[in-house]
């Protein structure tokens, strides 16, 4: 019987492995059938015998292992991501659950509760909830932040890590699942029972007027199909025609769908403009550009990136830098300029592999190193890699370079936090305090506009006293105006909603602050850019 299990799971592997093996050779083959049909031929023999030693090991391994063998685990895990590993960062094997799981992202569609949970601050051995999406089941239901989970439809969740309580509360739209839920100010436990919904989960954020005719406009990611959409959405809604200027914030955008950065850069730009060329091996090199005309939108920008803007994020804020359309604030990007195309397998499964690079308008390639250092290193380092052979320029002349990211016209370094902020937020002491503070008050709604006076920021200071957090009143006294910032955000999560606590926070960020100050810098590029474009222009000749 081992023999046939052997047998059985070798067959799947074929399945896993050669379905792409197929498309590639087919695209490839053509080419060199024209050229040198030996080479081919060689190159099939070469694979067919790298297979045999391959599922060799995998039957020595079924057969002859201490303990039974996972073949989906040793296969999935690592066979393929091993493989793919020695190519580069980016190119990704994904199970059957991992690919719903990015189609179902794609598409903005998820199924649940809507509510961000994880283990949390008192309650450091339950999975609590951190806050409910504004509007959805959970928020409706009454479910709140610091809520722990006990049960779920009556299962306990001692011992249980976040990921083991999700996937008991996920599933089909329409049914029904039952909390029990353990929150401050009651002895006994709460019980909901909530129906699972679709939740919307927009790549726009936030979009609001930071100040009269500016506006302040957060991209989360483009996973969305509907970024571009939702973005022209919220500045229609915002009175573009009459903005002064623009905040666009990429902080913390991993990129997504090449499509909608392309989209998301062009809305700003001129008709014709490139926004992103890119070429690969099997792919003719090909530049996309705008197609929109701007609308004849011309206002400054400022866009706001860090270390942690990549791929379409870097693809928006090098095209906007390329053509002088706006400043950019803030860190050096992580520098991804590869582009991976995503093949379907058997199975419910998929790979995404580089198929290609992408370039800025300008020429630059923004990849950062990856070759002869760890996954570590890669994902990690965060020292400035920009390659000075690299050398382009911008629409009005500046000087810009390739290879690791996306350098800011100005540079903006985040103020680093002292001990006590460090040791009050690694307690999550904010968001204990308010978990307390609303546990027993059936509304927890504060006055619009509200503010911590100064008798809750003497309650904080008795609560951290209560809490054993090592401080001096010279402390709380110097990072008093900080503590007000802090509790604001966190208070406004459970009487109002985590959207408004975010806006909160970003009224309150300094970059956000500087980007609004920098406004003149990015008219002055669009000026600057005007007018090198009229000196460009070849003079009329009179007529003869």
């Amino acid at each position: 019987m081992p023999g046939a299990h052997s047998r059985l799971k070798t067959g799947r592997l074929r399945n896993y492995l050669f379905a792409p093996a197929v498309i590639v050779v087919c695209s490839l083959g053509a080419g060199f059938l024209n050229s040198d049909s030996a080479v081919a031929a060689t190159q099939d023999d070469d694979v067919a015998q790298s297979m045999k030693s391959f599922t060799s090991v995998l039957d020595l391994v079924q057969r002859n292992f201490a303990d039974p063998v996972n073949d989906d685990k040793a296969i999935y895990n690592g066979a393929i991501p091993g493989m793919l590993h020695t190519l580069d960062p980016h190119s990704n094997f994904f199970d059957p659950k991992a690919y719903a799981e990015m189609r179902d992202e794609q598409r903005a569609r998820y199924y649940g509760l809507g509510m961000t949970v994880g283990p949390g601050g008192d309650k450091f051995d339950k999975t609590v909830v951190r806050y409910p999406f504004n509007g959805s089941p959970a928020d409706k239901a009454g479910l709140r932040a610091g809520d722990a989970i006990l049960e779920v439809n009556d299962k306990k969740t001692d011992g249980m890590d976040t990921t083991q309580v999700v996937n008991m509360i996920k599933g089909p739209r329409g049914t029904y699942v039952q909390l029990t839920i353990g929150r401050d100010g009651h002895d006994q436990p709460l019980t909901f029972n909530v129906m699972r919904d679709e939740i919307a989960r927009p790549s726009v954020s936030l979009a609001f007027m930071i100040k009269p005719g500016v506006a302040y406009v957060k991209v989360d990611n483009f996973t969305d199909e509907h970024t571009s959409k939702e973005l022209e959405d919220d500045l229609k809604s915002l009175g573009e025609m009459n903005l002064k200027g623009l905040v666009l914030d990429l902080r913390e955008n991993p990129g997504g769908i090449l499509n909608e950065g392309i989209e998301v850069a062009g809305h700003f730009l001129k008709k014709g403009q490139i926004v992103v060329s890119h070429s690969g091996r099997t792919q003719p090199s090909k530049s996309f550009t705008s197609h929109t005309n701007n609308g004849g939108h011309e206002y400054p920008m400022v866009v706001l990136v860090n270390r942690r803007s990549a791929s379409a994020a870097e693809i928006v804020s090098g095209a906007l830098q390329d053509h002088d359309r706006a400043w950019i604030l803030g860190e050096t990007t992580f520098g991804k300029g590869l582009v991976q195309s995503v093949f379907p397998l058997s199975e419910n499964t998929a790979l995404a592999l580089t198929t290609m690079q992408y370039y800025t308008p300008s020429g630059r390639w923004i990849q950062r190193k990856y070759s002869n250092i760890s996954f570590l290193d890669y994902y990690f380092n965060n020292k400035d890699q920009r390659n000075v052979n690299d050398v382009k320029m911008t629409d009005s002349g500046r000087t810009v370079y390739g290879g690791g990211g996306i350098t800011p016209d100005e540079k903006y370094d985040s103020p680093k936090l002292n001990k006590f902020q460090v040791e009050v937020l690694r307690n999550m002491e904010f968001f204990n305090f308010a978990a307390q503070y609303f546990g027993a008050k059936s509304d927890p709604g504060l006055a619009k506009g509200w503010e911590p006076d100064e008798s809750m920021i003497n309650q904080f200071h008795d609560f951290l006293m209560s809490k054993k957090i090592a401080f001096t009143e010279l402390d709380f006294t110097e990072n008093h105006q900080w503590v007000k910032e802090q509790l604001k955000q966190e208070m406004y999560v459970t009487s109002f909603s985590f959207d408004d606590s975010e806006r909160v926070r970003i009224e309150q960020d300094p970059e956000v602050a500087k980007a609004v100050e920098a406004m003149p810098k990015a008219q002055g590029l669009l000026d600057r850019a005007k007018k090198m474009i009229v000196q460009r222009m070849p003079l009329e000749r009179p007529a003869q």
